[in-house]
């Protein structure tokens, strides 16, 4: 691929309205003549941020805004990934937003999807993954947990030694943190039988590949954390050329004092996601989708 001379040229190749060419991505329409038409679909509306302006217009960040697509994706290549829905968080906050969603969107959601066909994925922290009997074990324990590179040194990857000035400040709140229940699926989203529980990106792909999967609807939580920064997250799997759709009301971040009363970080979360080769939906669209 030519390399882009200019800012504006690499805006314009890595644009979602430019079909995503910087980031591998095609933008599915729904004319394209190569979705089977025997095969059961859903359909759906998703939402991403468009780069893009119209002829004539100027072409600034005040005049970019959200546009939606009309895809009618197919249940056999669709699986949702379920990230870290887990029984607790240690802060009371983002754990009762948690809960609401659950109980309000998820659940109902799920019978949903589970009636459609669309396959259930669990990934629930590689910790948590290990210890369930529907873990697909495509990699073992000893690969599921690595050891680290000899660099950065051990000293400095645990700030000891000459590293020390370094470390984080002694929080005597990790203390009680490290005391709580281990974590493990919520109660009420454990894995059926026949649902897969994979530990990390590496079997995600493996699954996937093996089932020929390529489109993953995501729901769980923290969306400014390990929806994002998982190596089964988003962006991850969006790099390995899966098209990447977020339910954006089943999650919810981590907020600060100040990002608490906009829910800034959650929204944040989803806009950079939209902004940068991933689509979201809602729960009721979906069902909706499912059902039509």
């Amino acid at each position: 691929m030519k390399k882009a001379s200019t800012r504006r040229e690499f805006i314009t190749r890595s644009s979602l309205a430019g079909a995503g060419t910087m980031l591998g991505i095609k933008v599915f329409s729904s004319n394209d003549n190569r979705m089977i038409a025997d095969k059961k679909t859903i359909s759906i509306k998703p939402r991403y941020y468009r780069w893009h302006v119209d002829k004539g217009v100027e072409w600034i960040e005040a005049n970019t805004r959200h546009a939606q697509l009309d895809w009618k994706i197919p249940v056999s290549q669709t699986a949702v990934v379920l990230v870290d829905v887990w029984q607790r968080h240690y802060i009371k906050d983002p754990e009762a937003r948690a809960e609401v969603i659950i109980n309000t969107k998820l659940l109902p959601l799920l019978v949903s999807l589970r009636s459609s066909g669309i396959k259930i994925i669990h990934a629930p922290s590689p910790e948590v993954a290990v210890t369930s009997p529907n873990w697909i074990k495509i990699q073992t324990k000893e690969q599921v947990f690595p050891k680290r590179d000899v660099w950065p040194p051990e000293d400095f990857f645990s700030s000891a030694g000459e590293y020390k000035p370094f470390a984080m400040p002694y929080e005597p709140m990790e203390e009680v943190r490290q005391k709580m229940p281990p974590l493990t699926f919520h109660p009420k989203i454990v894995p059926l039988e026949g649902e897969p529980v994979v530990a990390n990106g590496v079997e995600l792909h493996e699954y996937c590949k093996k089932n020929k999967i390529a489109f993953l609807l995501y729901a769980g939580f923290n969306t400014n954390a390990c929806i994002i920064n998982r190596d089964y997250g988003t962006i991850r799997m969006r790099d390995r050329g899966y098209r990447i759709i977020l339910i954006r009301d089943c999650t919810t971040g981590m907020e600060s004092k100040d990002t608490q009363p906009a829910m800034a970080q959650t929204n944040g979360a989803i806009l950079f996601l939209e902004m940068f080769g991933c689509f979201t939906v809602t729960s009721d669209e979906l069902i909706t989708g499912i059902n039509s």
